[in-house]
């Protein structure tokens, strides 16, 4: 039986800024229509392929809650397992959340975004409408356009002559781009979150030029009928010994008016020694910068989506995190910012000196059970099976083995009402969270159930042909939140819809109390 603790409770402990995980293990569709500000969603379907790396200490206290959907024995059990020792569940769930009186929140990345909002009506951040900036654009004024969101973002739709320069790369990289004071910098992102931090950092930074927000980013574009640019490339520029030791100086400052904490070699090995807190340790550099060389122990979370996805990176509100960066700028810029959130934030000085490892981050993940593989020859030899891809749905739409049927873990019980009576092979982009799931599906389905050895990418790997699409799915693709600012097949009214979400952030902080941000 599973302990349970009120919303009185929980919220008492995100006021007083104790250790706490509180967890939504539904997918994040529904995630994304109701959620308390401080929530972090975790599905119960990948739980136990994320949960070490997001939750990395087994004494934290995790409170748990789903909307009646029977999420929280499993995955208390799943916990336990795991070494966890302090799990209880959300006495309610969701509606006890809302009975109590408490707000409930939209969308995804929340509080960031609430922040972002607060920032602006604080700072009065400086912005221009879609209209005014292609007017600029179509001038040739003198300016410059910094798309700060991740490159892959930016790739597949930009503002016309945009330059990739994500987040955190902003007060390094700004006096590169625009080296000339007279010229007008112009931050943009999807929506308005990235936009307001990327103009307020270099705001903050005293970067000399004219700097301005697009309002509403891409989607302000969009909906003002202007046209983007799609398959772009260009990138920020290599940063010159000058304009280094300037943004060093500018965000140092920042840090400081923040109040950041540092820590040299010592200072962090006495953190690492706390095992009564949690450390979160990111390195907020490129990503390309991370696989060639990072300090042991750090994830890579770019800096500016460190900010955005807060709650996704460190769900444990209350923790430590510690930020690295060789260069310095990019650390302290998005320490800052963490700082204004709330959080006990630490940036390490120097330590790249020592023994790097190379190669992208990996989640770290428990021995994986034990379970019936078959291998490709074996699994393409039988004549009557059915092969479920437990895939999330963007990856199964990408590509799948042929014939394969895209399907939500948790909803596997459901699934088995529309399968015929054949054998059973689960797949997944590695194989590893199909062999979590193998025992319960075979218990679901009462019969024995393989998992494909190495999963899809195995079958990629032998060069073997992969379908798209999403035809004869077994379940609803709720695993992914269909976002209003991403792509470039939104309804008007639903980007409108988002915008109008947004501007009314700020009072919803209000009213809910609980998130301690303040704004420098």
């Amino acid at each position: 039986m599973t302990a349970t603790v009120t919303p009185r409770e929980v919220r008492d402990d995100l006021i007083a800024r104790r250790e706490l995980a509180l967890i939504d293990l539904r997918e994040e569709d529904p995630f994304a229509k109701a959620h308390p500000l401080f929530a972090s969603q975790l599905p119960l379907s990948r739980l136990e392929i994320e949960v070490l790396d997001r939750i990395p200490r087994k004494a934290t206290s995790i409170v748990l809650y789903d909307n009646g959907e029977g999420l929280v024995r499993p995955a208390a059990e799943r916990l336990t397992a795991l070494g966890y020792t302090d799990v209880s569940a959300l006495e309610g769930g969701l509606a006890g959340w809302r009975d109590a009186g408490y707000e409930l929140f939209q969308d995804v990345n929340s509080y960031s975004k609430a922040f972002g909002e607060l920032v602006e009506a604080r700072r009065h951040t400086p912005s221009l409408p879609a209209r005014k900036v292609k007017s600029l654009i179509d001038e040739e004024a003198d300016l410059v356009i910094l798309d700060a969101r991740r490159y892959e973002e930016y790739n597949t739709m930009s503002i016309p002559g945009g330059i990739s320069t994500p987040g955190a790369e902003l007060v390094l990289r700004a006096r590169e781009l625009a080296p000339d004071p007279a010229t007008t910098i112009i931050v943009n992102c999807a929506g308005r979150t990235r936009s307001l931090i990327g103009a307020q950092s270099l705001v903050n930074a005293g970067v000399p030029n004219p700097v301005f927000a697009l309002r509403n980013g891409t989607i302000g574009w969009t909906l003002a009928g202007q046209g983007l640019e799609h398959g772009q490339t260009r990138r920020f520029l290599p940063a010159s010994d000058k304009t280094l030791d300037d943004a060093r100086t500018k965000a140092r400052d920042v840090a400081y008016r923040a109040g950041v904490k540092r820590v040299d070699a010592a200072g962090y090995a006495r953190l690492r020694e706390d095992t009564d807190r949690t450390l979160y340790r990111f390195d907020v550099r490129t990503p390309e910068e991370f696989a060639a060389g990072h300090l042991p122990g750090f994830r890579s979370a770019p800096g500016g989506q460190l900010v955005q996805e807060t709650d996704v990176f460190a769900p444990v509100r209350g923790a430590r995190i510690l930020l690295a960066d060789d260069l310095g700028p990019r650390a302290d810029m998005t320490a800052s910012w963490l700082a204004q959130l709330g959080w006990e934030v630490y940036v390490l000085d120097g330590g790249f000196d020592g023994a790097l490892e190379t190669g992208a981050w990996k989640p770290t993940l428990p021995s994986a059970p034990s379970a019936d593989e078959i291998d490709i020859d074996a699994f393409n030899a039988l004549e009557l099976v059915t092969i479920i891809d437990l895939a999330p749905s963007p990856a199964h739409r990408k590509g799948h083995i042929p014939g394969a049927r895209f399907a939500i873990r948790a909803r596997l019980a459901e699934a088995a009402k529309q399968l015929p009576d054949r054998q059973v092979v689960l797949t997944s982009p590695d194989g590893v969270l199909a062999r979590f799931a193998a025992a319960k599906a075979a218990a679901i389905l009462g019969r024995p159930v393989y998992v494909l050895a190495g999963g899809t990418d195995a079958w990629r790997a032998a060069g073997l042909p992969l379908e798209t699409g999403l035809d004869n799915a077994l379940s609803l693709p709720e695993d992914i939140y269909k976002r209003p600012y991403e792509g470039t097949d939104n309804a008007a009214e639903a980007m409108q819809a988002y915008l109008d979400w947004e501007y009314g952030l700020v009072d919803q902080l209000a009213r809910d109390a609980t998130h301690g941000f303040y704004v420098i």
